[in-house]
């Protein structure tokens, strides 16, 4: 009886202690996406930006034009970062992270472009030469890999 008492209590520590440190290690596999996303623009490097995102990815960006899936994704990264933001470097704030589930996790990030010269047609070049936005990426775990599923990012306006 207290073997079977000590093997209960032990087994229940065990998955109190397991749950803290699984997501632990979970927002740091997070992070560790994002960080890889800025480091990859600051490349110029399209196809690293988009290694992490699922083959059918949402994808906002703050024109406010909508792409689905992987391969419209990397193109575009590809064109801007050949194009308008070429040479311009990419840094994130992460403000929040929520695990809906286990496997499910909602990023809110600050977001900075940094050194940019050039606009699409009909779009300002911010005088500082910084456009700050909003995103929101939502990431989902499979297999034991997180990737991106959803990819929002709207500019953010001064305060009034």
């Amino acid at each position: 009886m207290l073997r079977t008492l000590w093997v209960t209590v032990a087994i229940g520590m065990l998955s109190v202690s397991s749950g803290p440190a699984t997501q632990e290690t979970a927002e740091a596999q997070v992070r560790g996406i994002i960080a890889a996303q800025a480091a990859a623009w600051n490349r110029g490097n399209a196809a690293a930006f988009a290694k992490d995102v699922g083959a059918d990815v949402s994808f906002t960006n703050l024109f406010g034009m909508v792409m689905y899936g992987a391969p419209s994704f990397t193109e575009r990264h590809r064109q801007i970062l050949a194009g308008f933001y070429k040479g311009t470097t990419k840094q994130h704030q992460i403000r929040r992270i929520r695990f809906v589930t286990p496997d499910v996790a909602i990023v809110d990030i600050d977001n900075e472009i940094r050194g940019v010269t050039a606009m699409p047609a009909g779009i300002a070049v911010p005088a500082d030469g910084v456009v700050k936005t909003q995103l929101m990426e939502v990431l989902v775990r499979r297999g034991g890999r997180w990737v991106v599923e959803a990819y929002h990012n709207v500019d953010t306006k001064p305060a009034n």
